[in-house]
């Protein structure tokens, strides 16, 4: 009998300093690239979308591959590529953690609808509140000294 898995995580990282450095009318160009890179991981992207600083994913993971070396291998990729574009010149790195959140199956649609409006939710709700929020819910404990 074969085996059968799936491990569907929201990944949330965000700019260094949370610095603004992400316009949204070149961010399709990042995101095609970042689906590039999950793709060649054997990785599903089921939906991203972001802000000027901050990125949401929903993905499935490999199981041969760990999550904290997916992260870092798309960090690391993205990173080298938005500083070598010309559209994103404020980019200055990653902040160095994330969220990863797993859901099960009966919750896709509703992470990849409330990725896909992350432009409509953020007119209300900042990042700093939307990110407790999801951290809170999932029932992790928030490290405040991190949070101005």
């Amino acid at each position: 009998m074969p085996s059968y898995r799936q491990i569907f995580y929201h990944i949330v990282f965000c700019t260094k300093f949370r610095k603004k450095s992400l316009p949204l009318e070149h961010s399709e160009s990042l995101y095609r690239y970042i689906w590039g890179i999950v793709k060649q991981k054997n990785c599903v992207l089921y939906r991203i979308n972001g802000m000027e600083d901050h990125i949401h994913m929903f993905t499935d993971l490999h199981p041969n591959l760990p999550l904290a070396d997916f992260v870092r291998d798309i960090k690391t990729s993205s990173s080298l590529w938005l500083k070598d574009n010309k559209n994103f010149p404020d980019f200055n790195g990653w902040s160095v953690g994330y969220a990863a959140l797993t859901y099960g199956f009966r919750d896709k649609n509703m992470i990849i609808g409330y990725i896909k409006k992350q432009r409509e939710h953020h007119k209300k709700t900042p990042f700093i509140d939307e990110y407790q929020k999801l951290l809170t819910e999932s029932g992790i404990i928030i490290d405040k000294s991190y949070f101005p």
